[in-house]
């Protein structure tokens, strides 16, 4: 019968047959692997937390997003890049800033994974909202705060704007402190606001318009304080990760040629400070002062 006539598969494509499928199944499983692995498809890391960096910098193309605001030679970004370094910062001055972000922090904190600290303005996260910490605590902040804390801020902010004037060939005094520049505080908890989603891609320059130049500090170690939480510089096919270090700087032109993001913290607290320049004297915001 046709049944008899059919040709039977012989051992060798018996074989052959299993291998293929055997292979399909190891692709398959690397190739969830490497998603899981790399988040967003990051692939390389800029600067390791067990790196001690005297002074890393990547020139990249810079972006349009600058030629919409008013230009101010000498200043206005005509060389773009990302930039970091480990020896700006003591990790002893880190974790002396560090110890105002707790102190300010003690004083309320998000009910999500995000709270903001402005010495500036005064901001600070309070449950679902901000309060103006001069004004809701008044004279209770000297209980909390020195003139001590205010000047290593202020000193470790200059010691910042520098490192950026010199690695972008600009004057430093054609730099301005912008807003807004705050402590941030990250931990794993489900956000409850708009304002806890840090984890977003986003440009500085077209979020915040004044920006021209970003920077970080960080306060806490990645892999030993918290886990997750690395910075993200978006490209495509290529993400660049910086792994946080207290201590750390990490600089930037703040125009679409640094997209960026932050992981979001797994396990663990992290802390930092985003402090922002600008071109433009009429942007500018003073140092916070104790009195």
């Amino acid at each position: 019968n046709k049944k008899d006539r059919a040709p039977q598969e012989t051992p060798r494509e018996t074989w052959l047959r299993i291998m293929g499928l055997g292979a399909g199944l190891v692709l398959a499983a690397f190739l969830l692997w490497s998603s899981l692995g790399t988040e967003d498809g990051v692939t390389e890391v800029l600067a390791h937390r067990g790196e001690v960096l005297a002074g890393r910098f990547i020139e990249v193309p810079c972006s349009e997003d600058y030629d919409g605001h008013r230009r101010f030679e000498g200043c206005t970004p005509r060389k773009c890049g990302r930039g970091v370094t480990d020896i700006v910062v003591t990790r002893e001055e880190a974790q002396q800033i560090r110890s105002i972000a707790e102190k300010g922090f003690s004083l309320g904190g998000s009910d999500g994974g995000a709270s903001i600290l402005d010495l500036h303005s005064g901001a600070l996260s309070v449950g679902k909202h901000f309060v103006n910490l001069y004004r809701y605590f008044g004279d209770k902040i000297q209980n909390i705060f020195s003139e001590e804390d205010f000047q290593l801020y202020r000193d470790v902010r200059q010691k910042v704007q520098l490192t950026i004037a010199k690695a972008f060939g600009i004057s430093v005094s054609s730099l301005y402190l912008t807003k807004p520049t705050f402590f941030s505080r990250m931990n794993s908890s489900e956000a409850r606001t708009a304002h806890d989603e840090y984890w977003h891609a986003h440009v500085d320059k077209v979020t915040y318009g004044s920006f021209d130049y970003t920077s970080l500090l960080y306060l806490s170690d990645y892999l030993e304080d918290f886990g997750g939480g690395r910075f993200v510089f978006m490209e495509e096919g290529a993400n660049k990760t910086v792994e946080p270090r207290a201590g750390r700087v990490s600089f930037f032109t703040s125009g679409s040629e640094n997209l960026h993001r932050v992981e979001k913290v797994h396990w663990g607290t992290r802390y930092a400070i985003t402090i922002a320049f600008t071109c433009n004297p009429d942007h500018s915001i003073e140092d916070p002062a104790f009195t």
